[in-house]
């Protein structure tokens, strides 16, 4: 009689251990499914890093760290602004492309990353394909700032100089492909006038050399002049807007000094490499909408004649669609004025 018993328990372990087999399966199973959750509870669990594509002192660096501080504290971690400048915001795009698509490290880049492709023939990555959008930031109008002993006082007063002496003025740029760059361009373009151009490896550099008198013209925007203009250092020209901005309401409207629709703002986007997963892509761009909600953070982007998105267009599918349609809208003008960077 002990066979069948013997027999019994063969089969009760067989069963016992067919059984923690599968449970093991099913804990395997539900371990890998909650893993992107737990990752998305978690996130962020250390310091981001953006990456702002031009030296430090320049307008989108000066915005960026702005945006920086607010999102930190709705982030709870801090988010370290690195400053990786050169060939018109290319090498430090180039820099979050072949990053970790892990949401620990973004990018915060203006008009200029939709230029590129029609700027660069060896482009090393895809302006639309090698990044997860975030959001839109940001739109400011470009300004027109000159050296505070310029002889034209406003711009009537450029355009005239412009003709009679082009070849005594030099227009400064943040360098090839830089929307400072681009304004000039189509601002020369308006007033049929060539210019020599100075390009510079970013704003900081060509504000510096435009206060000291070294160059005579910059197009660029509030957030790096306002502060020059106010302080007596340069000298503002006109604004590339429909209207006078209200941080600086002396400063008149292209329209107004005679240069018909002569309108160009800037907008400012948040990108991650692609593959980022989407609930960190989430979790930052609700974190935008948090800084772009933030009083002293509004206040100050006004200040420098920024004007904050509202939160509809602060959304990964707003950006991808603005992206895509800058980048179809500058290509043609750039073939046209065959102005390339490389």
């Amino acid at each position: 009689m002990s066979r069948p018993t013997h027999h019994r328990s063969l089969a009760t372990v067989a069963a016992c251990a067919a059984h923690a087999l599968l449970g093991l399966g099913i804990a395997a199973i539900v371990s890998t499914v909650a893993a992107p959750r737990a990752h998305a509870q978690d996130y962020p669990a250390r310091p981001i890093t953006m990456v702002i594509p031009f030296p430090v002192g320049g307008s989108t660096d000066v915005l960026g760290r702005m945006l920086a501080a607010s999102m930190s504290r709705s982030l709870q971690q801090q988010v370290v602004v690195e400053n990786t400048g050169g060939a018109g915001g290319t090498v430090g795009a180039a820099r979050v492309a072949r990053a970790r698509a892990d949401g620990y490290t973004v990018l915060f880049h203006n008009m200029a990353h939709a230029t590129a492709p029609a700027l660069y023939r060896t482009l090393p990555y895809d302006p639309a394909g090698a990044f997860e959008p975030v959001g839109l930031v940001a739109d400011v109008p470009m300004i027109l700032v000159a050296r505070k002993n310029f002889p034209a006082r406003d711009f009537k007063e450029l355009q005239s100089y412009a003709r009679t002496s082009p070849d005594k003025i030099n227009f400064a740029n943040a360098g090839i492909g830089a929307t400072s760059h681009l304004c000039g361009m189509l601002l020369m373009s308006a007033m049929q006038t060539d210019l020599t151009t100075v390009p510079f490896k970013g704003t900081g550099p060509a504000l510096n050399d435009l206060i000291g008198g070294q160059v005579d013209l910059l197009c660029d925007q509030p957030a790096s002049t306002a502060g020059h203009i106010a302080a007596g250092a340069i000298r503002a020209l006109a604004v590339a807007h429909r209207t006078r901005l209200p941080s600086l309401p002396d400063v008149p409207t292209f329209d107004e000094s005679g240069l018909k629709s002569f309108e160009l703002s800037v907008w400012h986007g948040l990108y991650a490499p692609k593959g980022t997963p989407r609930a960190a892509v989430d979790r930052l761009a609700q974190a935008l909408r948090e800084a772009l909600r933030d009083p002293p953070l509004v206040q100050r982007f006004n200040t420098l004649g920024a004007q904050p998105v509202d939160a509809e267009r602060a959304t990964p599918e707003a950006l991808r669609a603005h992206l895509r349609a800058d980048l179809d809208k500058w290509a043609p003008v750039i073939k046209r004025a065959g102005v390339y960077a490389d």
